[in-house]
């Protein structure tokens, strides 16, 4: 008895805004322009890239050069695909531990910290 197995085609289990948003955020997390780029594609193949390309006034074969790997397409592009796709970007705050910046906003924290403690010796 011979196993078939199939291609794996991302674009089959992305069904809904909150699935694809999971999907966008890990892609984001990785920091790959061209991953992400790649990764609107699948979600634009899963919903249809005519039906994105009407919705966001773009035309077809113009969004399929602009989710292709190395493609640079505007800003303004990526975030009217992703309005169509029913999802938006948001910015959080990026802690990182040993930079200058967080360094010195730690010490000043402290600082305030020590100088109000009410069980510091005086």
């Amino acid at each position: 008895m011979t196993e078939r197995m199939t291609k794996f085609d991302v674009s089959d289990y992305l069904t809904d805004e909150e699935t694809i948003a999971e999907y966008l955020n890990l892609i984001l997390a990785e920091g790959d322009q061209n991953l992400l780029l790649s990764a609107i594609g699948d979600i634009a193949k899963a919903k249809g890239m005519k039906e994105i390309a009407d919705a966001s006034g773009l035309g077809r074969e113009s969004l399929y050069k602009a989710l292709t790997p190395g493609a640079k397409p505007r800003f303004e592009t990526i975030m009217k695909v992703l309005n169509v796709l029913g999802v938006n970007v948001s910015i959080t705050p990026v802690r990182h531990p040993f930079s200058k910046v967080e360094a010195k906003r730690k010490e000043a924290v402290f600082a305030v910290d020590e100088e109000s403690a009410p069980y510091k010796n005086r």
